[in-house]
This record gives C-alpha cells, sequence and structure tokens, in this order.
C-alpha cells in the first residue's frame, strides 16, 4: 500500500500517524455505503443496528483474542477508561494510580473519578528522568512500590502515547492482581501495531482504538471487561437498552453513527492479505530507520526505542514545547515551513519529536523531516 491507497494530502509528509491514524479509501467507501444506506431507509437500517454491531463485535473479538461477550464498542480509550471507572466501587481516601506518562485525558478521567468518590489519585514516576531509560521490570517496580493499602486501581498503559515506549503490560496486570489492586489498561496504540491476546492478559479492564493502527474509521474502541466486572459496567449516557447490560448497554446510543463500528472489520481483515503480511515488522524497521535519519541530520537526541513498536521520539532542545501551546505552535510552524507532520508533544523542561511509521510512509520521509529540523533549529 502507498500513500495513494490513503486520502491523505500527497502535498504533506505525514509521519504522526499515531494522533489520529488514517483510514484507507476501500474502508472509507464501505463506510461512505453504510451512510447511504442509513439514509436511504432509516428504520429498516435501525431495525438491524443491533444485530449488525454485535456481528462487527464477533469480527474485532476474535482479532484480539477476546470473548464477544465480553467487549463492546465506545468511541475511544478515554471513553473506556472513563466507563471503567464509572463501574468501580470507589470510596472516599481510596487511591488511583497513574504515571507521569499517562495521557492527559485519561489522568483527567480518573481524576474526575476520584473527586466524585473523595479518592485520591497519585502519580508514579516513571525512572528514566529526561532521558527515558528503563527497563520493563524497573517501570513494573516503580508502580510496585506506589501501592498502599488504599490503592484500588492501577491505570498503565500497554504503549506510553506522548513518549512511545513499551511497558510490561503482562507484568503489570499480574503483580497488581496479586497484590489485590483492580487494572485498567490503556492500550490506545496497541490493535494493529503489536499482536494483542486479551484472553491471556487477563485484565481487569482494557480498551483500544482501532482507528490509530487497525484501519479503522474514526472514531472506533473497544472496551474489555473481565467477567466478574461486567454486571457492574453502565454506560455514561442512559441507553434505551440499559436493562440489557454489557455490551449492548454500552454500544447503543439511540441515532448515534454506528457506521464507523460496522465498516471496523473491514479495516481489520487488510491484516490477512498477503502484501500485508509483515506490515507491524516492516513499519517498526521503518521508523527505526526514520530516528537514526533525522537524529543523524538534525543532531536532535533520540530517546531509547522499542524494536517492536512503530513509534519513537526524540528529544527537542530545552525550552522548546515544554506547554501545550508552545508545542501546538510548533506543530503548526513545522507544517507551514516545510509541508511535514510530525507529532510534538510537550514535557516539562523540554518537549519531545514523536515519528510514526505506517505504510504509506517511505524513508525519504524521514529525511525530508530531518532536513527541516536542521534548518528550524540551527
Amino acid at each position: 500500500m502507498s500513500i495513494d491507497d490513503f486520502a491523505l494530502d500527497p502535498s504533506v509528509t505525514h509521519l504522526n500517524h499515531g494522533s489520529f491514524g488514517a483510514v484507507p479509501r476501500r474502508v472509507l467507501e464501505r463506510q461512505d455505503e453504510l451512510r447511504r444506506e442509513v439514509e436511504h431507509a432509516p428504520d429498516s437500517f435501525f431495525a438491524t443496528i443491533l444485530d449488525r454491531i454485535a456481528k462487527a463485535r464477533d469480527e474485532v473479538a476474535a482479532f484480539l483474542g477476546a470473548e464477544p461477550e465480553g467487549i463492546a464498542f465506545v468511541s475511544n480509550v478515554t471513553e473506556g477508561v472513563a466507563i471503567a471507572l464509572n463501574g468501580l466501587p470507589l470510596r472516599p481516601g481510596d487511591q488511583i494510580l497513574v504515571s507521569d506518562h499517562t495521557y492527559g485525558a485519561v489522568e483527567i478521567a480518573a481524576r474526575v473519578a476520584a473527586r466524585r468518590a473523595g479518592a485520591e489519585v497519585v502519580v508514579v514516576t516513571l525512572p528514566g528522568g529526561r532521558d527515558g531509560v528503563w527497563t520493563g521490570e524497573e517501570a513494573a517496580q516503580a508502580y510496585f512500590a506506589a501501592v498502599t493499602p488504599r490503592t484500588r486501581v492501577a491505570i498503565f498503559d500497554h504503549i506510553t502515547s506522548a513518549t512511545a515506549r513499551l511497558l510490561p503490560v503482562r507484568r503489570l496486570v499480574d503483580g497488581f492482581r496479586e497484590l489485590g489492586v483492580t487494572t485498567i489498561v490503556d492500550a490506545a496504540h496497541a490493535p494493529g501495531m503489536l499482536e494483542v491476546d486479551l484472553g491471556a492478559l487477563g485484565a481487569d479492564f482494557w480498551t483500544g482504538n482501532l482507528h490509530k493502527w487497525a484501519y479503522a474509521p474514526r472514531p472506533t474502541g473497544v472496551l474489555a471487561v473481565a467477567p466478574p466486572w461486567r454486571e457492574r459496567v453502565e454506560p455514561l449516557i442512559p441507553s434505551f437498552y440499559q436493562q440489557d447490560g454489557f455490551p449492548r448497554s454500552v454500544e447503543f446510543q439511540g441515532t448515534r453513527d454506528h457506521t464507523a463500528w460496522l465498516a471496523a472489520p473491514y479495516g481489520l481483515r487488510l491484516f490477512d492479505e498477503p502484501a500485508m503480511r509483515g506490515v507491524r515488522e516492516r513499519n517498526a524497521a521503518l521508523v527505526a530507520r526514520g530516528r537514526e535519519i533525522v537524529a543523524e541530520v538534525s543532531g536532535l537526541p533520540a530517546w531509547p526505542a522499542d524494536p517492536e513498536l512503530a513509534m519513537c521520539v526524540l528529544r527537542l532542545p530545552d525550552g522548546v514545547a515544554e506547554t501545550h501551546l508552545r508545542a501546538e505552535a510548533l506543530s503548526a510552524e513545522i507544517l507551514r515551513r516545510y509541508r511535514c507532520r510530525a507529532g510534538i508533544r510537550f514535557r516539562p523542561g523540554g518537549g519531545l519529536l514523536r515519528l510514526s511509521a505506517q505504510v504509506y510512509n517511505r524513508e525519504q520521509d524521514y529525511e525530508r523531516l530531518a532536513a527541516a529540523m536542521r534548518e528550524l533549529f540551527a
């Protein structure tokens, strides 16, 4: 596949796939067909919507190694985390663990739930500091060391968003289970980038996006819930089918546009095509090469990278992109001056440049960005 198979602007070098994904044209065409079907006969479409969602859910469950009755479609990971927290029996004084690499909106969801219950959010500092150097076991131990008798929930990433690091998710799930702590896994970037086996993982709650790396239309997320919790899960907005319980109670919201969910399996099927064999390994190798190119040409220091991932980061100069507004301004300047899109992520003391690799990227894309960064920071 090339950029011609996507609706992306060909005049822009797209190296920020991790933020919003990109949908192949053939998947968009299927979603357009579904939208036309809705408008042609709304009554007929909505009369069959529950069965059609269930059929799409079956295919997604098989892709993720999950039980179909154990997952539900949601809009995105932030919604999935909020629904999970909404079903937990939090009490005054309880603690929710997050880390200093937790995605901002997820941390906000944790703070909202804590405020509602009179609980507390505890931020775990992962090792490595500004250089981001840690082992998986060191990261796990940092989480475990923060557990107190009041710890009820631990929220952790499969792949950190801003810093593009792989956490030892199986080690964390198993360790917290032994400590009696409920787990919520933010796997926003995992589906499509990594092989996922939810049955083997065994987290209490797991939520991931299909519109980032699994070629689904936006917004398409998945919330997986372990059997002991399913009866407690309720949607954030009540629906007509709430009495049916999970997953239907979470999925159906009247006249919501469900076409992205129904088209999602068409994105997943791309992974079975001969031309897409080895796509995960290809993307991971390409971003590693891109990291080398940008570091060598621009002089920006590269953070440690995990070889399985199709994302990596480099550190921007001190004082650059240290706030959200300054990161947005820098991103806009790079687009305006160089027609490049890369992920600019703010961090205290200095921001990060996050690179992604997808099937439409080529080595020359990173060469173009590298030249731009060298000129910009000369």
